[in-house]
C-alpha cells in the first residue's frame, strides 16, 4: 500500500496549492505506467491530495486529542474513549489540554504546537466557537484533518463534529424543573462561559423551554466560568437575593457542584430543587442523599472514541458522518441503580456508588 503523502513535506518544496495536488510514486511504478501507456492503455487519473491522505501508510499514525481542559470527570472520560480507539486502530494518541476552560490562548498554543509537530490528525473541543477558527483553518491548510468534539466551531471545514445534542439537554433540564415544581415558581440559570458553544446551546434550550411555562419565572442567571467555587458564590448570592427561589438549572458539572454546596450551606436542601448537567462522584452522591434532584449526562467516552475513529476513517477513505450526535440521559434517584445507568456511569468514570 502506498505511504501517506503529507502536503508540505521537505521533499516537495513547491507552493502549498501545488504541493497539495501532487504525490510521488516509486520509480518502479512510474516505469510500469510508462510501459502501460506505450501499449496503448488509458491514463489512470491522478489522485488528489485528499485521496493520498486517505490511505494508511506504513508509519504509525499520530492523532492529537485536545480537550477544553484536563479537569472534572468529563474530560478524563473523553480521554478514555480516545485511548480506546487509538489502541483498537493502532494510532498513537497525544493528549494535551489547557489548565482550565477559560484559557483560550493556551489552547491556541497547544494547537499550534501540534501543527508544528505535523500530527496526522487533530480532534479538539474548542474553548470558543470563534477564537479557535483561525488555528483550525491553519491545521487544515497544513494538510491535517480536524475533527471537532463536544463543542461547536464557527467553521465547516472539519471532517466530523461529534457532540451531544446540547440544545435538547437544556430542554430536558427545563422540563424536569417544571415537573418538579408543578409548573410554577422562580428559578435560576447558572451559565458556564461566554463563547462556549456547547453550554450556550444548553442554556438556550433551557430558556426557550421555560417560556412554555408562563407560571415559572427566571429570577437570575449568572456565569460561573467553569469554576465550582465561583458557582457556589454566585448561587449563594442568588439565594440571598431571592429567598423564594424554587429551582436551579446548571449548564455543566462545576456549576452543579457549586450550586449543590451553596444550597446545602444555606440549609435549603429539598426546598430549592437542582437539576445539573454531567456526572461526577460528588453529583451522584448528591442524587443519593437528595440534595441534587437529577442530572443530565452525556457520553464523553463515545465523544473521544468517535472523534478518533472519524479521523481514522477519513484517512482511510471510509465514510464519515459530518455531524454525529452522542446520547444524553436524565439520571434520577429512581433510575440510578438500573443496569443501563450503572454501566453508563461506570464508563463515565462516575460509578453509581
Amino acid at each position: 500500500m502506498a505511504p501517506i503523502i503529507r502536503p508540505g513535506s521537505k521533499s516537495t518544496p513547491l507552493p502549498l496549492e501545488v504541493r497539495t495536488m501532487m504525490h510521488r510514486q516509486p520509480a518502479a511504478v512510474v516505469a510500469a505506467c510508462a510501459l502501460a501507456l506505450a501499449l496503448g492503455c488509458g491514463e489512470e487519473p491522478q489522485p488528489t491530495a485528499q485521496d493520498a491522505g486517505a490511505k494508511k501508510g506504513d508509519k504509525k499514525l499520530t492523532f492529537a486529542v485536545i480537550p477544553k481542559a484536563n479537569v472534572f470527570t468529563f474530560w478524563p472520560t473523553v480521554k478514555k474513549g480516545a485511548d480506546a480507539a487509538g489502541k483498537e486502530l493502532g494510532v498513537e494518541i497525544v493528549w494535551r489540554g489547557a489548565e482550565n476552560e477559560t484559557a483560550f490562548g493556551q489552547q491556541i498554543e497547544i494547537l499550534e504546537a501540534m501543527i508544528t509537530r505535523k500530527v496526522d490528525g487533530i480532534a479538539f473541543a474548542p474553548l470558543s466557537a470563534s477564537a479557535m477558527v483561525d488555528v483550525a483553518k491553519k491545521a487544515a491548510a497544513a494538510g491535517i484533518p480536524v475533527a471537532i468534539i463536544d463543542s461547536g466551531l464557527n467553521w465547516d471545514g472539519y471532517v466530523s463534529f461529534v457532540a451531544t445534542d446540547n440544545y435538547q439537554g437544556g430542554v430536558m433540564g427545563a422540563e424536569r424543573l417544571a415537573k418538579l415544581l408543578g409548573g410554577k415558581g422562580k428559578v435560576a440559570l447558572i451559565r458556564n462561559i461566554r463563547g462556549s458553544a456547547s453550554t450556550e446551546a444548553r442554556e438556550q434550550g433551557f430558556l426557550d423551554t421555560l417560556k412554555k411555562h408562563p407560571d415559572m419565572a427566571l429570577a437570575a442567571e449568572q456565569y460561573a466560568e467553569g469554576d465550582p467555587t465561583k458557582a457556589q458564590q454566585v448561587v449563594a448570592a442568588i439565594l440571598t437575593a431571592n429567598p423564594d427561589l424554587a429551582g436551579i438549572f446548571t449548564a455543566n458539572e462545576p456549576g452543579a457542584i457549586g450550586a449543590l454546596n451553596a444550597v446545602k450551606n444555606a440549609g435549603l436542601v429539598g426546598k430549592v430543587r437542582i437539576v445539573g448537567f454531567d456526572a461526577s462522584p460528588t453529583l451522584i452522591a448528591g442524587i443519593r442523599d437528595g440534595s441534587l434532584d437529577s442530572t443530565i449526562v452525556q457520553d464523553p467516552f463515545q465523544m473521544g472514541y468517535r472523534g478518533v475513529k472519524a479521523l481514522w476513517n477519513h484517512l482511510h477513505g471510509k465514510p464519515v458522518a459530518k455531524d454525529e450526535k452522542t446520547p444524553i440521559k436524565l439520571i434520577t434517584k429512581d433510575n440510578l441503580d438500573t443496569p443501563e445507568i450503572a454501566e453508563h456511569l461506570a464508563a463515565y468514570g462516575a460509578a453509581a456508588k
